[in-house]
């Protein structure tokens, strides 16, 4: 279908919703598989309308298309399926069982066997698994929650989830529009014309006395306004006429609706000969011009219509939105940001906590070490309310909060913050406590609520709507988050979980669902639901400490800030569909003083305190944007925050005071205060933050504000944790206690040679077909549950993991084989070949972040296979020249690096079927690419030995560099060179059969090693480990070495006896061309051999880790006892000059 017609059928799904056609609109959607409308999705799974639901999702989807379409299915029948067990309809849960479920069984037996057994339960409550399964009304709801994050991951509902954005009644005013030209092009046109039917071209009949009638006077054509009576075809059903859209004049043709209340007036698009109508918006035409210069062109169905239209865009109106635009661009300047110091303020003691009033702009709530809260009106300097700490009724208090007061006074605030309106505003205490106040702006402060909340301090609180009233969230010491009522103090929840002190909590809201974040200080980070059912997600925050999120200002981006024990921060994008980090921002010490806060405005800037200064990010960008020190005197991790509008920006200072940074629009705010006095101040700050321009939100601004950080946990204070021991620090950072005697370590050390399978764990992957093929490219799957190898004969294998009771976690091992996989149709995943010998070609693979596609070449087209059912989705890039490498873009799945046989780089969008750009700079094929996304820079390599980045930004070559000849090789270089950035995402593994080596970001070698005893062959294959301390290299003798990965010293050499058995015959020699690293296990890697089989390798159970670290010393001459003809040094080289 051209894209014509589909905009035509959502202009009729606009008219069919606009006169209430409920029922035909969702039959089109569903047939036309164009728009998946998620609200009458939601509405027929809350009224358990299974059938239809069913119905509905068929039009997009089919259970077998790919895994999330399955695991949709999948719970919608899992749901069908407990309800009717819930009823005791046993004969219709067997229907279901039968029926809908067994299709599953061939994909995971035991899990359709556990659903089988609860037929035999009374109650399948009795399952342990389904103990907290509640009343239908929240199951559902539960269900719709992760039924949503499905379909957003899914690809095949891509696109289809929004729609289009375009005016109002856009179908009727085309019909206008081409009234209006019919009009023109009458040859006796009429003033008032009666037009009675849009099933035949409108013309005005002759003059009875054969005159022609004058033209109209008036601008665009316009007519006087039928009745409604005129309408036959409408009112045969009952129906009113067409709602207008514009508002006509006395005069209207395009009148042949009933009223006039219109949203816009429309210009009619009308260019007739010269001397009639001209378009009456050309200005606006040009600003809006109907179709980019680089959209690809339409395509209309004859060759009338296409002249038709030409002519019709010569005066065409500017309300035409373009397709897929669903908001004008956020344009911005580094004037946006509050820099300038337009206040000092001094405390008195060390803030803790801030937070500008949602409402007033100008008002700061302060809350500091020793318990005092203040609020301060930055604009005329003066503090309105300074409180000290005390408790309102000791004798409600528990008996341990007043022990610990009895024990110790002290105490201190870690958050302070206002509700969403300003009307009260929380604080929580390091013991026990959270106080509520009620505010008047007039500096009145009443005391409704104080709660005992926890058993220690209390770390964060925030605010949400769970139901009709307000809630306060708390988090402590004590492990547990809980939720309370803001008025009353009456607990409402207690979520528990964490096995860690929860430090932060971020609620949040979206669409009907409602969920809180917590993260402890384990690094764990969990998500619930208002339910009590336990968490519904865990994950683990960067830096694995102390860890705060926040929502952008419109609720639309997830954000979080860490620090880790030995002062690594993290400042991370997240994704929330996939529960993995879309973006990690540069720009912080290697080793950060305290713990990092941060904070977010404008749904464009980040912000974050860090050496001695503020540091702020756009958004959409991982470098730093701009820094300031705010004049000096500010702490090695200033505590800010942003006030609502973005103007100004309050930090703390070192000498117990703060510092107010504002914009232009700040700095205005502020100077109308600055020289009224304190009771002239309060009335003109309510009038000044009256007029000042309200922030624009979305459809869900206004929740955001209760259940988004921006106004519930945008920064936490740098407060006491638990004690850690050095010891653990010293762990943490991986920090080795130093040998005073260079020489005994040396003496003590050994390399691990290991020679015979006793010393590891070896599985050689089942394969029932025997093939001269050569495994060429191999990888794991992202989730570490498959292995997937490509051959040279062009075919793809899979193996796959299953969850058993020998394998309770379902990932990869040598402890139990998998299952090499085939969908139910029998087909094999091959690729295209050429006509010339495919043994010969250069194989390339690439696979999806969620293992759902893979991306292959073997010398004929690319093929894109659907990973669960093996079928090919699309082919594309015809040889010649052949693709030879494949790399995902890291921000955008849609882009590809595709590298070529000409020794070009094409960058590919498989969106649009369109290459974007072509990159030159090779002599020789590709044969390596690897993205940074901190650098923004595309590295690749190529047979010609050479090195080039590219900025992924504008694609333009920043350097060059041949990789240098070892010194025991004269010629130069030439072959197949890989390239695999390290995971701090700056240093690179570069390959090559004559030498490893380690480059920095400006692809200067730090250090290098080449073969030599006790591995002297050529390379054949290398890789990091997944977390970045090992290097696993193959040799074309079949041994395997181990290296660390910031040294390249050999740390333990595995001999090709020791994971092949001598049984194995072989016409040749064997050995590992390629090696792949397991995504979350170190010490496990799969070895793809030159003669097809596949080996998964780890350390033995005695030994979790390969060998031992070797010595520091550079220069050192290491004993191999295992092997003494192999006592040859193993210190990594200096980089050639």
């Amino acid at each position: 279908m051209s894209s014509l017609s589909r905009e035509l059928v959502f202009l009729i799904l606009q008219f069919l919703d606009e006169e209430k056609f409920k029922e035909t609109v969702h039959k089109l959607e569903q047939e036309s598989g164009f728009y998946f409308n998620m609200k009458h999705f939601e509405d027929l799974v809350q009224a358990g309308e299974w059938d239809e639901v069913e119905r509905y999702l068929g039009g997009f989807t089919k259970v077998e298309d790919n895994r999330y379409s399955m695991k949709i299915f999948f719970e919608i029948r899992k749901q069908k399926y407990l309800e009717a067990l819930d009823r005791h309809d046993r004969a219709k849960a067997v229907e279901i069982l039968v029926k809908d479920l067994k299709v599953f069984a061939s994909f995971n037996e035991e899990l359709f066997k556990e659903i089988t057994q609860l037929l035999t339960l009374e109650n399948f409550r009795q399952n342990e698994q389904l103990s907290k399964y509640g009343d239908t009304k929240s199951a559902r709801n539960i269900m719709l929650l992760e039924l949503k994050k499905l379909i957003e991951a899914n690809p095949l509902f891509r696109d289809k989830l929004t729609f289009p954005p375009f005016k109002a009644s856009r179908l009727r005013t085309l019909i206008n529009q081409s009234l209006n030209w019919q009009h023109q092009l009458c040859k006796n046109p009429r003033p008032n014309p009666d037009i009675k039917t849009l099933f035949t071209d409108h013309s005005c009949a002759a003059p009875t006395n054969g005159a022609r009638a004058p033209p109209p006077t008036n601008g665009p054509l316009v007519g006087a306004i039928p009745k409604s009576g005129q309408f036959p075809p409408m009112g045969a059903h009952g129906i009113q006429p067409f709602q207008p859209v514009v508002s006509p004049p006395a005069s209207a043709i395009a009148g042949w609706m009933t009223n006039a209340n219109p949203p816009l007036p429309h210009a009619a698009m009308a260019q007739g000969p010269p001397g009639l109508v001209q378009p009456p918006n050309t200005a606006a035409f040009l600003k809006h011009p109907r179709t980019p210069t680089s959209a690809p062109g339409m395509d209309y169905q004859t060759a009338d219509s296409e002249h038709l239209m030409k002519r019709m865009r010569m005066g065409q109106t500017d309300e035409v939105s373009f397709p897929g635009a669903t908001h004008p661009p956020n344009i911005y300047s580094q004037d946006d940001i509050p820099k300038s110091v337009v206040r000092t303020l001094s405390q008195g003691s060390n803030i803790m906590s801030l937070d500008f009033h949602p409402v007033h702009q100008t008002i700061l709530l302060v809350g500091t070490n020793v318990g005092d809260i203040a609020i301060w009106e930055v604009g005329s300097r003066e503090r309105i309310v300074h409180r000290t700490f005390k408790v309102w009724e000791i004798g409600t208090c528990t008996v341990s909060l007043q022990a610990a007061l009895m024990k110790d006074a002290a105490i201190s605030v870690n958050r302070c913050l206002w509700s969403p309106d300003g009307s009260i505003f929380g604080i929580a205490f390091s013991k026990h406590i959270v106080q509520i106040y009620a505010f008047n702006i007039n500096g009145e402060l009443r005391q409704p609520v104080e709660i005992d909340a926890h058993v220690g301090g209390v770390n964060d609180i925030a605010f949400s709507h769970p139901t009709k009233s307000l809630s306060i969230i708390t988090c402590g010491d004590d492990k547990t988050i809980k939720v309370w009522d803001a008025t009353t103090g009456q607990k409402q929840y207690k979520f528990e979980g964490h096995d860690a002190p929860v430090y932060s909590v971020c609620p949040h809201y979206k669409e009907s669902i409602q969920f809180i974040f917590s993260t402890a200080i384990d690094g764990k980070i969990k998500a619930w639901l208002y339910d009590c059912l336990g968490s519904r997600v865990d994950y683990d925050a960067p830096g694995r400490w102390c860890t705060t999120m926040a929502y952008s200002a419109d609720g639309t981006r997830l954000f979080s800030c860490g620090t880790s024990k030995d002062g690594e921060s993290h400042l991370v994008e997240w994704n929330e569909t996939e529960g993995a980090i879309k973006r990690t921002y540069s720009g912080f010490r290697k080793r950060s003083l305290g713990v990092v806060q941060f904070d977010t405005t404008k749904n464009r800037f980040l912000a974050a305190g860090d050496e001695f200064m503020i540091k702020f990010w756009d958004m959409d960008n991982i470098n730093i944007l701009t820094t300031t020190d705010a004049d000096g005197g500010l702490p090695a991790s200033p505590r800010l925050r942003f006030n609502r509008e973005g103007s100004l920006l309050a930090v703390t200072t070192s000498d117990n005071g703060l510092k107010i940074l504002a914009n232009a629009d700040g700095q205005r705010l502020v100077r109308v205060l600055e020289s009224r006095a304190f009771e002239g101040t309060r009335v003109t700050s309510q009038q000044i933050n009256a007029n000042v321009k309200a922030p624009i939100v979305n459809a869900l601004g206004a929740v955001s504000n209760v259940s988004s950080p921006i106004a519930a946990t945008p920064e936490l204070t740098d407060r006491t944790l638990p004690v850690v021991s050095m010891s653990s620090l010293l762990q943490a950072a991986d920090i080795k206690p130093k040998i005073s005697d260079d020489s005994e370590k040396i003496k003590c050390w050994k390399l691990a040679d290991i020679v015979d399978s006793a010393h590891l764990k070896a599985l050689r992957l089942p394969d029932p077909v025997t093939t001269s093929s050569k495994v060429v490219r191999l990888l794991y799957t992202n989730s570490g549950l498959a292995v997937l190898a490509l051959g040279s004969n062009a075919i793809h294998k899979l193996w796959k993991w299953t969850r058993n009771e020998r394998n309770p976690s379902g990932k990869s091992t040598t402890s139990v084989a998998p299952q090499l996989w085939q969908p139910a149709n029998g087909i094999l995943m091959t690729n295209e070949t050429s006509d010339s010998n495919p043994e010969e070609a250069t194989a390339c693979i690439a696979l999806s972040k969620n293992d759902s596609y893979v991306m292959s070449a073997s010398g004929g087209k690319v093929s894109l296979f659907n990973m669960m059912t093996f079928k090919v989705m699309t082919t594309f890039m015809a040889p010649p020249p052949a693709a030879t490498f494949l790399a995902f873009h890291p921000q955008d799945n849609n882009i590809i690096a595709i590298g070529m046989e000409d020794s070009s780089i094409q960058i590919y969008n498989v969106r649009v079927d369109e290459v974007k750009t072509k990159l030159k700079g090779h002599q020789k094929k590709i044969t390596g690419l690897a993205f940074s996304q901190s650098l923004t820079v595309l590295v690749s390599s190529g047979a010609d030995a050479q090195l080039c980045m590219w900025s992924i930004d504008g694609w333009d070559k920043k350097k060059s560099r041949f990789i240098q000849a070892p010194a025991s090789r004269t010629s130069p270089l030439v072959g197949d060179t890989k390239v695999q950035f390290h995971n701090d995402q700056t240093h690179l593994l570069v390959v090559h059969e004559s030498q490893l080596g380690i480059y920095d970001s400006k692809l200067e070698c730090l250090r290098s090693w080449s073969p030599r005893d006790p591995l002297p062959a050529p390379i054949s294959s290398a890789v990091y480990s997944c977390d970045g301390l090992l290097v696993y290299a193959g040799f074309c003798d079949g041994a395997v070495g181990v290296f660390e990965a910031d040294s390249l010293k050999l740390r333990c050499r595995i001999a090709l006896t020791a994971y092949i058995s001598s049984s194995i015959s072989s016409s040749g020699p064997v050995y590992p061309m390629v090696i792949a690293a397991h995504p979350s296990e170190p010490n496990q890697i799969a070895l793809g051999m030159s003669d097809g089989a596949v080996h998964v390798v780890e350390p033995s159970d005695v030994d979790s880790k390969w060998g031992a670290a070797p010595p520091q010393e550079n220069g050192s001459l290491l004993r191999i006892t295992s092997n003494p003809a192999s006592s040859n040094s193993q210190a990594s080289e200096p980089p050639p000059r």
